[in-house]
């Protein structure tokens, strides 16, 4: 009686040899050192300035979410070099797989923390939603995203090669990822609404960027300050390529374990790797402590009168 078990020719492959060649791995190529090497030190320092930024500015939060990002990545980074000195590497594929795949929804958590505070900033009346609800939607929205991905990768990683369990995997992965791009859409297009609402209000020409409504004192004067504006630009770019890295991903993915684009070194290292490293370093040059200080004030006293305007 003929079987209809297929043999995996390259099951049992743990190194390159004629009878493993790297084309055969999941990814057909041999990661690049230097390019590895590079990302591996941004994102290993931006961790260490991203630490460092945290304890001296009191932002706890914004400080956890982003250094885990930037370290997730170096992990992820170190998974690669492992591979490149060994393509059949299960545990380097394993760390870089999971790490590089959750990395960026900790980094565009950390940009969500910061919503609620700019819209306070630039005026509230504008926004279609309340600025609590920025933190709470999105913020929740991202950890489904997480949660997805986290499954899907840890699935994928244990697999011992199982194709069924690979696909369960991929498919809660592409989920996570899809979650995360609708949520940075839905933010982009009610960031795009919240311009327009600026643009169009008097208290612009008046004022300049809103004039601080939402706030109190000397914060009405920060918002029209050099450092603000610097950090709306780079905060905009740090979203704009985190959201570029999603957008690859989610096709990447859909292709399936060995597709055509997963086997493209060259179309990774710019549009996932180039553009989390670009996100990270912005974030960090440009960080909320330094050029935000408003954040480590609590709303409340935000919108509360000083002394000097009871007078």
């Amino acid at each position: 009686m003929a079987s209809n078990i297929t043999v995996d020719p390259f099951e049992n492959c743990t190194s390159v040899t004629p009878l493993c060649p790297v084309e055969a791995t999941t990814y057909g190529y041999t990661p690049n050192l230097a390019a590895n090497v590079i990302l591996l030190v941004v994102f290993g320092l931006t961790a260490s300035a991203q630490l460092g930024l945290a304890i001296k500015t009191r932002l706890p939060a914004f400080g956890t979410v982003v250094t885990a990002g930037c370290v997730a990545e170096a992990i992820g980074y170190i998974g690669r070099i492992i591979m490149h000195n060994n393509p059949w590497n299960e545990n380097g594929f394993m760390i870089q797989i999971v790490c590089i795949i959750l990395a960026p929804s900790f980094l565009a958590a950390g940009i969500y923390l910061t919503l609620k505070h700019i819209i306070l900033t630039l005026g509230p009346s504008k926004s279609r939603l309340p600025p609590y609800l920025y933190t709470w939607i999105f913020i929740s929205a991202d950890a489904l995203s997480i949660i997805l991905q986290a499954a899907g990768g840890g699935i994928a990683a244990g697999s011992d090669n199982d194709p069924d369990l690979q696909d369960i995997g991929n498919n809660l992965m592409i989920a996570g990822v899809a979650v995360q791009v609708a949520t940075m859409a839905i933010c982009f297009l009610l960031a795009i609404d919240f311009g327009v609402a600026l643009v169009r209000s008097k208290s612009i020409s008046r004022k300049g960027y809103g004039g601080g409504e939402g706030l109190g004192g000397g914060h009405e004067e920060y918002s029209r300050t050099g450092r603000f504006r610097v950090y709306l630009v780079c905060t905009c770019l740090a979203f704009t390529t985190i959201f570029i890295r999603c957008i690859y991903r989610l096709p990447e993915m859909a292709g399936g374990w060995g597709g055509s684009l997963m086997r493209k070194e060259t179309d990774f290292m710019i549009l996932d790797g180039a553009m989390i490293a670009i996100a990270c370093i912005l974030l960090t040059v440009a960080h909320p402590g330094i050029f935000f200080p408003d954040m480590r004030i609590r709303p409340s006293k935000l919108q509360s009168p000083s002394m000097e305007e009871l007078k």
